[in-house]
């Protein structure tokens, strides 16, 4: 954890610095705000050590620039003066400081002030990481990796009113692993789940950087392709298709499963106003149709499907 220590006094300066180095701290030193501004923007730096009066920037406008700005993470800063009144220490802590520390100080009461301030600074990061991972666990699917149903369903509906908005095409594509009831009752769940992190992965290395995949519910998966148009997202499917295909699952003991997808297409033209809904059952019915007719294909929307046109196959 880096330490800055901002001090006009080169005396003094070099007093703190020799005194937190001593200790094992890694530290930075700036003789003035000006310095001390640029180098919190150029690194991560989550302790500030400032002296009060100092010429241009003082100690409370470098604090209110640093609490004034979106930092990555909680900077601490302890305020360092000569003032020692109480309105003075409460007008310091008022004003974004975390805690003070008068001259002359004792080089132990440093250290103190220091360790509480870098206690504080990683528990605020302990905290910042269990809330990261909140946030992943909330947008991702635990198995696959992949975008789980509702973030998969919020893109996609955001690239939809980039479509309504005329900024190009779309299409979709629904996802079926084909037998896969079969690969459970012959070979376990976790080969299961083994197959379904297969093409997890496969779809994660295939689509483009723009383009948007998530698990949208047992054995089905939901690629969006922002920016194609149906003959375009057909050729995707086709090369998700034979990725997949080229990519048998290897087992434990040597034994080998061949994993097969089927595929649906539908899509939507620039400027066309079209709900998520209505283009996921279009891609269901191309799907089921996709199953029918042997499976381990890509089937596109067709505008002359009859409506009940739906039966889905046993997977």
């Amino acid at each position: 954890m880096k330490t800055l220590v901002v001090e006009d006094d080169p005396i003094q300066r070099r007093i703190l610095e020799a005194s937190l180095r001593s200790a094992g701290h890694d530290v930075r030193v700036a003789a003035n705000g000006e310095e001390a501004w640029a180098l919190i923007n150029e690194e991560r730096i989550r302790l500030v050590i400032t002296d009060w009066m100092m010429p241009d920037i003082d100690g409370l406008e470098l604090i209110r620039r640093i609490r004034g700005t979106d930092l990555p993470g909680y900077t601490y800063v302890i305020l360092l003066t000569a003032k020692d009144g109480q309105d003075d220490i409460i007008d310091g802590l008022r004003g974004g400081a975390d805690d003070y520390l008068t001259k002359p100080f004792d080089p132990r009461e440093l250290q103190a002030r220091h360790a509480i301030g870098g206690r504080i600074v990683r528990l605020e990061e302990r905290l910042s990481a269990s809330q990261e991972e909140l946030r992943r666990l909330a947008m991702y699917d635990g198995l696959t990796g992949l975008f789980n149903r509702r973030t998969i369903q919020e893109h996609a509906e955001a690239e939809l009113d980039r479509v309504a908005r005329g900024s190009g095409p779309l299409s979709l594509a629904l996802v079926d692993v084909d037998h896969f009831k079969s690969i459970n009752d012959r070979h376990g769940h976790l080969t299961g789940d083994s197959a379904l992190r297969l093409i997890g992965g496969i779809l994660t290395a295939q689509l483009r950087s723009y383009d948007w995949a998530g698990r949208w519910g047992g054995e089905e998966f939901l690629a969006v392709f922002p920016g194609t148009n149906i003959e375009e997202g057909v050729g995707m499917a086709e090369r998700l298709r034979a990725a997949i295909a080229a990519r048998p699952l290897s087992l434990p003991d040597r034994a080998v499963v061949e994993v097969r997808a089927s595929f649906g297409v539908s899509g939507a033209a620039s400027g066309t106003a079209c709900d998520l809904d209505t283009l996921v059952r279009e891609a269901d019915a191309a799907l089921y149709r996709a199953k029918r007719e042997g499976r381990d294909r890509v089937c596109v929307h067709r505008l002359d499907a009859g409506a009940d046109d739906r039966d889905r196959l046993a997977s």
